[in-house]
């Protein structure tokens, strides 16, 4: 080899090693609300500072939790991979009910912390204090369902994930699209009106802009509670409800569903009398909601099923096996998705 063409390929590997060393080392990113934050060069641990962002950091990446915001029931369990079951509990930062204090999360010894949900000046005064009061960089997400796709690419690219960051997300994409393609060809004054019933009376609902409602709001379905005005949560009377006279009606909690169906108090709604009441699967997190993060992927083939029957041949079961596999990490048995779908929705034809 002559020695002009070995000084050239030094030169290059030099130039690369040289690059690589200057690429390492702490970064700097923008998060979703506007925040500079740096980060470590190496992320293995990564803390969720409510439930959205504990599904979201389970789905991407579960070797990195250091634990679950709420320990999961023995239900939810069954539906999550052997090796993250039993992880610690440490509380969430965030939301009602915020159990996690300073002492708890530098126990944990994460190296960053991730929140994913609604951002606001109250959020991220939470965030800038949290970082202040203990040194670990905390990283604020969008949670809106519209940015799914963005905010799973960016979370990938913030734990080192970017390869199931992608998977997660192109399927995003395309469960969006294939529910899009559903709507399209009903005409919008055929789409079904929808009460949605938390709890176990079911009189808890979301309201207009509520972020629980969103994927209602996507899959082209009126939500009727609008009518009681804007907001989040709320709690209203049965009588507003009958008033409503929704087409389909969703329940969170077997008990109001079972209810519904044999109150006679009910009989009257289109709802009860089209037998379009039906349960929205909750475990190991909700296909609707409860939380509203990226679990709620899974409920656009639902909802596509329960809504608009007549023009909607997915094959649901197929379609929460591969969901489940995918996000969850567990091949769930045919028992199982039977379990998920029991009065879940309309019988196969």
């Amino acid at each position: 080899m002559h020695r002009r063409n070995l000084l050239v390929i030094l030169s290059a590997m030099f130039a690369w090693l040289f690059t690589g060393l200057a690429m390492a080392g702490p970064r700097t990113i923008v998060d979703d609300a506007g925040r500079k934050v740096e980060l470590p060069e190496t992320i293995n641990r990564v803390m969720a500072a409510g439930p959205p962002a504990s599904v979201l950091i389970y789905a991407l990446a579960p070797e990195k939790m250091v634990g679950w915001v709420r320990e999961p029931s023995a239900e939810e369990k069954a539906f999550i991979a052997p090796a993250y079951r039993d992880l610690p509990v440490h509380g969430r930062l965030t939301g009602k009910g915020n159990t996690a204090n300073l002492e708890a999360v530098l126990a944990m010894k994460p190296d960053v912390i991730i929140d994913v949900g609604t951002i606001d000046d109250t959020y991220a005064s939470l965030a800038d204090r949290v970082q202040q009061q203990t040194g670990i960089p905390y990283v604020l997400i969008d949670g809106r369902f519209a940015r799914t796709a963005e905010s799973l690419r960016k979370a990938g690219d913030i734990v080192g994930a970017k390869d199931q960051a992608e998977k997660l997300a192109d399927y995003a994409e395309k469960a969006v699209s294939r529910l899009n393609g559903v709507i399209e060809v009903v005409p919008a004054d055929k789409r079904p009106r929808v009460y949605y019933g938390r709890g176990p009376e079911g009189l808890e609902t979301g309201l207009a802009g509520s972020i629980n409602m969103e994927i209602l709001a996507i899959a082209g379905a009126k939500n009727v509670a609008e009518a009681a005005g804007s907001g989040g949560l709320a709690n209203v009377s049965l009588e507003q409800v009958l008033s409503w006279n929704p087409d389909v009606i969703l329940a969170l909690d077997p008990k109001f569903q079972k209810s519904v169906l044999e109150d006679r108090h009910w009989s009257g709604v289109a709802a009860v009398r089209d037998t379009r009441v039906y349960r929205a699967p909750t475990v190991p997190f909700g296909w609707f909601d409860s939380p509203p993060g990226i679990n709620r992927l899974v409920g656009l083939a639902w909802l596509a099923k329960v809504l608009y029957p007549d023009v909607t041949n997915i094959d649901l079961g197929s379609d929460v096996r591969d969901f489940y596999k995918l996000f969850y990490h567990v091949d769930l048995t045919q028992a199982q998705i039977d379990t998920l779908l029991a009065d879940s929705a309309p019988p196969a034809k």
